[in-house]
């Protein structure tokens, strides 16, 4: 699949879907940095090559997890998921956020207030010069990461009025909570 691929959605789409402010930063000296810790000394507990990483991944995951691609709105079902349970990543199984913190906003993503502790690290996105972007543009959202494996979940920014975890479904399983 190409990028422009209908269930994935660039950065201005996906801004202007969630109405969601930026978050201003000093200017970027680079282009957007893969979503895998490829230029960092980080050492994550699960390290797969691309090849590896596809094997295990649709091709639609990988682009989101792997590659940095927001899912289009409303394309996961977990965005209206209101069951109790716990939410993984769907790179390496890591239990990452509760639906206790799920916030609910119709507007086509997971959100949740936050994730659980130490599950997720953050990083720079933005500028993207492939999204028509200046690579010394100022604008650029928080993403948000698996602290296990570095796969791309959603951002971290500023919807409604609250500051929330917006997450790809794509990038999560649900695990329902068995009463």
């Amino acid at each position: 699949m190409t990028k422009t691929n209908p269930i994935r959605l660039n950065r201005r789409g996906f801004l202007a879907a969630t109405g969601s402010a930026a978050v201003a930063l000093a200017p970027a000296a680079s282009a957007r940095v893969p979503a895998r810790a490829s230029t960092s000394d980080f050492a994550y507990d699960f390290n797969y090559t691309d090849a590896e990483w596809q094997s295990r991944l649709t091709e639609d995951e990988f682009a989101i997890l792997r590659e940095g691609f927001t899912e289009k709105p409303r394309t996961s079902p977990l965005w209206q998921e209101t069951r109790m349970g716990t939410y993984h990543c769907k790179g390496c199984g890591l239990y990452t956020y509760d639906a206790r913190w799920k916030v609910p906003l119709d507007k086509g993503w997971v959100f949740f207030e936050h994730s659980q502790p130490n599950t997720v690290l953050t990083d720079i996105d933005g500028p993207t010069p492939e999204y028509g972007q200046s690579a010394d543009a100022t604008l650029a959202v928080a993403e948000v990461h698996c602290s296990r494996c570095g796969s791309h979940l959603g951002h971290w920014l500023i919807v409604e009025k609250q500051m929330v975890h917006c997450i790809n479904g794509t990038a999560l399983n649900f695990h329902p909570e068995i009463s």
